[in-house]
């Protein structure tokens, strides 16, 4: 008999609290549990639910560092219309350090768990649960729910199913950043095969699922990072993801800029992670008509657009939060799903892979939290659990 079929019967006849909170756990074998258990539906005898699991809980505002904590806390029993869940993965986003923070559009109640974004695996659900069963994978619906732990008892209406067969990390990160990415190459600028898209914060997770995406649909794009030491190797690695171009900061300020244009058309949408001068440069750059999208502000400065770009260029200056974009589609099922299904084949292609990640436990958070935290980082952290 294998060691994951005897492991399977073990859990199957121990206590759920064992199987959630300790079960899954880290321990001397070298295989990973999300690797042990993807074949397997895990169904449970009848009994009292699990009852407590590990957060990383936060009980006010301010600095990560100091207000986050690692504590067991209670899990409510699973109702009628809920799931029980093991968390898998779940990454540190700039707006998970925003939401501690306490700068973030919208706030939980408090104390709240971390993490608005990650994937988990179905354990249990409820009498009246018709959408999920035991096995399946599942990401948020909406920020808010708190991934930073090892279980959680959800609404059904609260997550959405994924395919088991894509890679754990691509579905940890999939909630965010490429359905940002993916909305705002859709819903701006009829953009065809050929047709040009600039954009900063390049290297950002938003970044490299647009240079991917775009790829994919036969767009052209023209990348801008800032200047760092390894300049040249995070260059080489947007062109290996499909970047047409990558260029720094201050390229967009020289004539170099209208030797590009000379090879191809200027960009009918421009992509705004960073705000300030940046912001302004990409408009400088789009041709008449076209559309600038902020979805961020690394700089912290304010976006200031030239009055000659919105009277001779008629330029469209527009906002982009897809937290909102979830919230407006709620009722709309299909928009969600089809969104979903088509990012996943991407991923089953190959032509969408998630950013670069750097696995830590669940009990490194304080390491992952500063990492996260600091400028230039490209590798994104993540906890699995």
């Amino acid at each position: 008999m294998s060691g994951a079929r005897i492991i399977w019967l073990l859990l199957y006849k121990g206590s759920r609290r064992h199987t959630v909170c300790q079960g899954f756990t880290r321990g001397s074998t070298t295989q990973h549990p999300t690797q042990m258990f993807r074949g397997f539906v895990c169904r449970y005898l009848t009994g009292p639910s699990a009852s407590r699991c590990t957060a990383l809980l936060y009980r006010k505002h301010g600095d990560p560092a100091q207000v986050v904590q690692s504590e067991s806390i209670s899990l409510p029993d699973v109702g009628a219309r809920s799931v029980l869940v093991k968390m898998l993965a779940a990454p540190i986003n700039p707006s998970d350090i925003n939401m501690i923070q306490g700068t973030y559009a919208i706030l939980p109640d408090l104390p709240a768990v971390g993490g608005n974004e990650g994937v988990a695996q179905v354990l249990d659900v409820g009498s009246q649960v018709k959408s999920l069963e035991p096995g399946d994978w599942v990401i948020p619906r909406d920020a808010g729910l708190g991934m930073w732990r090892t279980a959680a008892v959800l609404a059904e209406g609260d997550v959405i199913s994924l395919p088991r067969d894509i890679p754990l990390l691509s579905a940890a990160t999939l909630g965010v950043n490429p359905c940002t990415a993916f909305r705002m190459l859709t819903d701006f600028e009829d953009l065809k095969p050929g047709d040009t898209v600039i954009q900063n914060a390049a290297n950002s997770a938003v970044g490299q699922a647009v240079i991917q995406i775009a790829a994919a649909r036969g767009l052209q794009t023209i990348n801008v990072i800032r200047d760092r030491p390894d300049v040249a190797k995070l260059t080489d690695s947007l062109k290996a993801m499909g970047a047409s171009h990558v260029i720094k900061e201050e390229t967009l300020r020289q004539p170099a800029m209208k030797e590009l244009f000379k090879s191809f058309p200027r960009p009918k949408l421009a992509l705004n992670g960073v705000g300030g001068k940046s912001a302004t440069e990409l408009l400088r750059h789009l041709e008449v008509g076209g559309s600038m999208v902020t979805y961020g502000g690394m700089a912290k400065q304010p976006v200031t657009v030239p009055v000659s770009a919105l009277i001779f260029k008629n330029l469209k200056v527009k906002g982009f939060w897809v937290t909102q974009w979830k919230k407006n589609h709620s009722q709309d099922e299909g928009a969600l799903r089809t969104m979903l299904d088509e990012l996943c084949s991407l991923i089953r292609q190959g032509k969408l892979t998630a950013p670069d990640c750097s696995e830590v436990g669940l009990q490194d958070f304080h390491s992952a939290l500063d990492i996260a935290m600091q400028p230039f980082t490209s590798v994104k952290q993540i906890f699995v659990m």
